[in-house]
């Protein structure tokens, strides 16, 4: 049973932030199941799920491919951008890490690789100059990454990934956490560039901001009043099924946390919406329960 939503215009991918969580098996997995099929289970009951381990190293292209034979037609995988890129060369110089990411198989998911997603350091402060060129970099479908890719560093010499089989656009999400981002400015950056402001839910920690930039909208949910650890009850179920709607049908919420009173344009956006509460197996019964609420109720 797939639990993805069936909207009426655009399309809602629910899942989680990862899936290879030792705490998960005998709770979510059932007990026994082997460790290479986790994925193959969780993509049975949902849309999406956002790879995390390409935000810890470049993985390899034979491992992409196998995630991909692993999910059914229709299921999108988000990948997380490289650390490096973010954390440790804080968007500066990075057009070769860049490079080293599209070369290490993120092209191999062919047309099962949704957004891009950028999270940035909670300590790295907005820089207008600086984002802007970090946008200008990332290239806009997969035949202009696989171009980029060529430009990959010696270490990837004999494994690195660089055909496509169709040219797909690529869409981009930026996750930022520290309070300077929340200006005006930083909204109209993204609009130009086409990405996606994240939502972030997490605990009061990082800002919470409901600006669409995009022609998507791209949620992370990592816990409402614990980061990472606390559930979401049904009454939150409800109210983030709710905004989904909203977004989904090309409006917004009316109580929408802005930057900006701009007018939004109007049409159906996809909406990509994943849970990051990992710890006490939280995301994926949320995820789940998500998933339901949008699919028997009309909001």
């Amino acid at each position: 049973m797939n639990l993805q939503a069936e909207p009426a215009m655009g399309r809602v991918y629910i899942g989680t932030s990862g899936w290879t969580y030792r705490h998960w098996r005998g709770t979510y997995y059932p007990q026994g199941l082997v460790q290479r099929r986790e994925l193959e289970y969780l993509a049975g009951q949902m849309a999406s799920v956002e790879i995390n381990g390409s935000f810890y190293a470049l993985q390899r292209p034979d491992t992409y491919a196998r995630w991909a034979a692993q999910v059914p037609p229709g299921f999108i995988f988000a990948v997380k951008g490289g650390r490096f890129v973010t954390h440790m060369k804080k968007l500066r110089d990075v057009r070769q890490p860049l490079a080293n990411f599209f070369a290490s198989g993120v092209l191999r998911l062919e047309d099962r690789l949704g957004p891009v997603l950028w999270q940035l350091p909670e300590r790295l402060r907005f820089d207008a100059a600086l984002v802007e060129d970090f946008l200008a970099l990332l290239p806009r479908s997969t035949a202009q990454a696989a171009r980029l890719a060529q430009e990959h560093g010696a270490q990837l010499e004999g494994r690195a990934w660089m055909d496509v089989q169709q040219d797909l656009p690529i869409r981009y999400a930026l996750e930022v956490r520290h309070e300077s981002f929340r200006t005006p400015e930083l909204a109209s950056l993204l609009r130009r560039a086409g990405v996606s402001l994240v939502v972030a839910d997490a605990a009061g920690q990082f800002p919470l901001i409901e600006e669409v930039t995009a022609d998507f909208v791209y949620v992370r949910l990592h816990g409402s009043r614990e980061l990472y650890r606390s559930g979401y009850d049904p009454d939150e179920i409800d109210a983030w099924a709710h905004r989904i709607r909203a977004w989904q049908a090309g409006t917004q919420p009316p109580d929408a946390r802005r930057l900006t009173q701009d007018s939004v344009p109007m049409g159906s956006r996809d909406v990509y919406v994943y849970f990051d509460n990992d710890i006490g197996t939280h995301a994926p019964f949320d995820a789940l329960a998500l998933a339901k609420a949008l699919r028997d109720r009309d909001y």
